[in-house]
Order: C-alpha cells, then structure tokens, then sequence
C-alpha cells in the first residue's frame, strides 16, 4: 500500500490502540498514554467515535509479571476504558512476526548478525566513541556484508542499505505529508509534536528484528500488528517517538500503511525521570478512579473537574472527549 493510500484510508476510518506491556500495574504515566488513546478513538469524526483496542506486549516474556496482563486490564475498566474488542497477546503471534522477517530475509532487508553487545561496544571504543547517559550505540554495521564465519546470534534490519535505495523525495512534500524520506532521512508529522526526522542509519544503525535470545524485538512486533489490526492512529508516550521513524521503515519494507502517530506528554518523578515500571513508579490508586482520570487529564491540557460540580465518570469522559476533539481531532 502507497503512502498516498494509508492517508486516504485514515481520513475515513479510525482505528486506534493502547499496548500496555504487562510488566505490573498501571502507573499514573501509562493512564495519561490509555486515556489519551481512548480519548483520541472516542472523538474521532465529530464525536461519532471510532474503534479502540487493546493488545497486551508480552513479547518480551522474561520481563512479564504473571497476572499483570489481567489486572492492567481490570485497571482499565475501573476506569472506564473498555476496548471495542477482545484484547490479543503478543506471546501467541509469532507465526506472523516469523513470516514478516522471512519476507524481510527474501526481500534483502534483514541478515544474520553475530555481534554481542559488548562486541558494538568495543568497535565504537576501537574508533574513539563513548556511549551518552541512557543512550545506545547505534549499530556499526560489522555483520552487513557477512558473518565472516562466526554464528548468527540475532537478525537486523538493514536500514543503511534500505534508506540509500529508496527513491528520494524533496523536503517540502515530506512536510506537508504522514511521512517521507529525503536525503537518508526519514520525516514524519507527529499530530503534537509537528513536524520530526531522524537519520536512522546513524543515529540507531541496523535494528534488531530478532534477538539473540530468540525473542522477537519490539520493533518488528509493533509494526506486524499494527497492521493485522488494521491500525490508522497510533498515541503513545512522548517517550517512543524516536521508534517511529524504524517503524515507518519496516512499514515501507513490508509494505503496509503507516498510522498517523501522536505523541503524549510524560509524567516524570521528583528526580526528573519519566516514571516507569523500571524506575519503581507506583501503582494507580483507583480508589478514587474519577481522581485519577482528572490527573492524567491534566497532563493532556483538559479541562480541570470543578469540585463544586462533581461529575460521574461517564459524565468527565464525555467532558474530556469533546476537549479532546477541540484539541486535537481537527478536520486532516
């Protein structure tokens, strides 16, 4: 599907999604990243709404919590946020992320990589690199041409190679579209953030698509469902905005639309760090489920609950969803 057409089909339909990873329970970050999805599908189109999933990311299984899955989703439904469908797992979808990378394989964008960790490290060491705080090295492309005898240990994207064949584009048509590529650069126009870009080859290099574990990598996952799910609207956290740009590539390589992307405010802690299941956040208290929404709301730019006039839930999320459209659901 053409660029063209992934806008054409977005303007009519909406589809959006929350991809929790059950790691433990909903923190007060990951509700401002729920409620905006949910907010974004329910005023889409004037509110007449369109459909909200949910799909749990249990890819990466040795960091899952068992009973995670079910009480993010219990979490959701206290608060109001009910998906239009089933939720689907991750972990029972690898038949289609297998045959994503064997169509990669076939297509020459993916190859066997044999390279550990510490091997990217000491090639970067070995040219005078050093690693900012936080910060991965980006790939050096050891494993591009060849294993040179060594055994495989992940697979990668070859996005150097993919970036220089892609026919270029100018800049003023990448603006003005959901994406483009112009001068080994990809350009998107994220819906809060406006207008992005990123050179992937060196600012990340040749991405995992299946780890050395033998796990899939998130990158190739997300973008597998996202299009089995038939996903026009993608908002998330502020904080994966630099995946978008992999993803619209991977989206290129195998040939399917790519999703309008919104980009959350984050919630950070008293020591500036964005609160994460890593770093310790607490758990939602839904004691009080309308509090906790008025919270998250807040982060979002909506408006404040009066306490002279108390709302229902049902009342608030209708309240936020016409806030929203003002906001953000404009006429594309």
């Amino acid at each position: 599907m053409t660029n063209g057409e992934g806008a054409q089909r977005q303007t009519g339909t909406y589809q959006g999604r929350f991809a929790p990873s059950p790691t433990g329970p909903l923190h007060a970050g990951s509700l401002v990243a729920a409620l905006a999805s949910w907010l974004d599908a329910r005023a889409w189109n004037g509110g007449q709404g369109g459909r909200w999933l949910v799909r749990i990311e249990d890819v990466d299984t040795p960091r899952c919590i068992p009973g995670a899955a079910e009480l993010i989703l219990q979490q959701l439904a206290t608060c109001g946020l009910v998906p239009d469908e089933p939720p689907v797992w991750q972990s029972t979808r690898g038949a289609l992320y297998q045959q994503a990378l064997e169509q990669l394989i076939v297509q020459g964008h993916a190859y066997p990589c044999a390279c550990s960790r510490k091997d990217i490290e000491d090639a970067h060491a070995a040219q005078g690199h050093g690693r900012a705080r936080h910060a991965a090295l980006p790939y050096p492309g050891t494993c591009r041409h060849g294993l040179r005898g060594r055994s495989a240990r992940s697979w990668r994207f070859n996005a150097t190679d993919f970036l220089k064949n892609q026919p270029l584009e100018p800049v003023d048509k990448a603006q003005a579209a959901i994406f483009s590529i112009a001068n080994d650069t990809v350009h998107w126009t994220d819906r809060r953030l406006g207008l992005q870009s990123q050179q992937v080859a060196s600012a990340v290099g040749d991405f995992v698509l299946r780890r050395a574990d033998g796990l899939w990598a998130y990158q190739l996952a997300v973008v597998v469902d996202d299009a089995a799910q038939h996903i026009t609207h993608v908002v998330r956290g502020e904080d994966l905005a630099d995946n978008t740009p992999r993803q619209i590539l991977l989206q290129q390589a195998l040939g399917v639309a790519t999703p309008s992307y919104l980009h959350t405010p984050l919630v950070c802690g008293a020591n500036g760090e964005k609160l994460s299941k890593q770093n310790g956040a607490a758990a939602l208290d839904l004691r009080d489920p309308l509090q906790a929404l008025g919270e998250a709301a807040q982060v979002l730019g909506l408006p404040a609950l009066a306490p002279a006039h108390q709302k229902s839930l049902p009342q608030a999320l209708e309240m936020w969803v016409n806030a929203w459209a003002r906001n953000y659901n404009r006429p594309p």
